[in-house]
């Protein structure tokens, strides 16, 4: 059994928050289950970008703090490393709150930079990850609970994916990202290279809508913990109200005979499900209807069902990240004006997640949008 303890906590006042995640703990054995003295462990959070916490794009600094203060009364040196999409280390440390909270928590701040080439186990040969990740003694995963426009949510095994540095990233967004299944097995094939030692998700004020970087925060007043990401990620579907047909971690994770898939094998303790928000996150209005699309269905019937970016440019300052950012290279500006290649564009969203002026808006056909109002979908 996949054991997932789920506990209440409606805000980010340091003792409320350290008394939930002792709690949090306690049916899994307490942090001494999961540190040893002397071991040095890495805690991953969400660094996407520079964001203030308020703004629910980063994992909260009172999560960090309290957890490395946990690690260091265990006895355990503390690493607090991420590889962040946009805006440079130390930017979105100080911005998100993450190096006060490791300034005050005692911990070491370790940017991503060197790395380590990986034989990988399945259908990825060679993965190059970050040496601290890799070396650690133990990794202690610290994902915020968010919407994604690219895989639908991101929680647990999607925030593993920080490990990959720099522009790593956009190379596997190349190599796999224009296939759902296959971007999700991506993330699945690196969980399974390092396995963290345990995941602990950041759901006090979750994001739904257009996230992981342009959402709007949601008051949930969870947080969750558990061994296996992959059910911590099922357990956080059902707690956003996401069908599972459209949570593609779950799915690959399925069809890859993984633990933690199946409601048989996971055991809640704690907090009922039931007891937390039971409407639905909104979901990105970026998601397309492609999911099980007959290979034989025309490109332009696809084309139909399809939902790619445009710039608005009303707020575009035409600064060049999101062209930079793009794996395909389907950006480019032009005659004081910036355009996307429909033809050339994956759809990983990069654009959308990267912009720091919030100006890549999405285009959907009519066919699209009648489509999606018809699946019940909000936003």
């Amino acid at each position: 059994m996949n054991r997932i303890v789920l506990a209440r906590c409606d805000n980010y006042e340091i003792s409320r928050v350290r008394a939930a995640i002792l709690s949090l703990l306690e049916p899994l054995g307490g942090i001494g289950s999961f540190v040893r003295p002397g071991e040095r462990v890495l805690l991953k959070p969400n660094m996407l970008s520079v964001k203030s916490p308020e703004q629910a794009v980063t994992t909260h600094p009172a999560i960090v703090r309290v957890v490395a203060e946990l690690v260091r009364e265990a006895g355990g040196r503390v690493l607090i490393g991420d590889s962040p999409g946009i805006g440079g280390f130390q930017r979105v440390a100080d911005r998100s709150g993450i190096a006060r909270a490791a300034a005050e928590s005692g911990a070491e701040l370790v940017e991503f930079d060197d790395t380590v080439d990986l034989p990988g186990s399945g259908t990825f040969r060679r993965i190059t990850l970050a040496r601290t990740y890799w070396e650690a003694d133990k990794v202690i995963n610290l994902p915020k609970l968010k919407t994604h426009e690219m895989m639908t949510m991101t929680c647990a095994v999607k925030n593993l994916f920080g490990a990959v540095v720099g522009a790593e990233k956009a190379g596997w967004h190349l190599k796999a990202g224009a296939s759902r299944e296959q971007f999700a097995r991506l993330l699945l094939e690196i969980y399974l290279l390092k396995k963290p030692a345990l995941n602990i998700v950041d759901a006090i004020v979750a994001m739904e809508g257009n996230g992981p970087g342009s959402g709007d925060p949601l008051q949930v007043g969870a947080l969750i913990a558990g061994v296996n990401p992959v059910a911590i990620d099922v357990v956080a579907g059902r707690l956003a109200g996401i069908p599972g047909e459209l949570l593609h971690v779950e799915r690959e994770a399925r069809r890859m005979g993984l633990a933690g898939t199946s409601w048989e094998e996971i055991e809640i303790s704690g907090a009922s499900l039931e007891s937390f928000r039971t409407i639905p996150f909104r979901l990105p209005v970026g998601l397309d209807v492609q999911f099980g699309l007959p290979k034989f269905l025309s490109t332009i019937i696809k084309r139909q069902l399809t939902a790619f970016p445009i710039a608005d440019r009303q707020s575009c300052v035409l600064c060049g990240v999101c062209r930079d950012a793009c794996p395909p290279e389907a950006i480019e500006i032009k005659n004081s004006a910036l355009t996307v290649d429909q033809g050339r564009c994956i759809r990983c969203w990069c654009c959308r997640e990267l912009c720091p002026h919030d100006s890549m808006r999405v285009r959907r056909s009519l066919v699209l949008k009648m489509v999606s109002a018809l699946a019940g979908r909000r936003g």
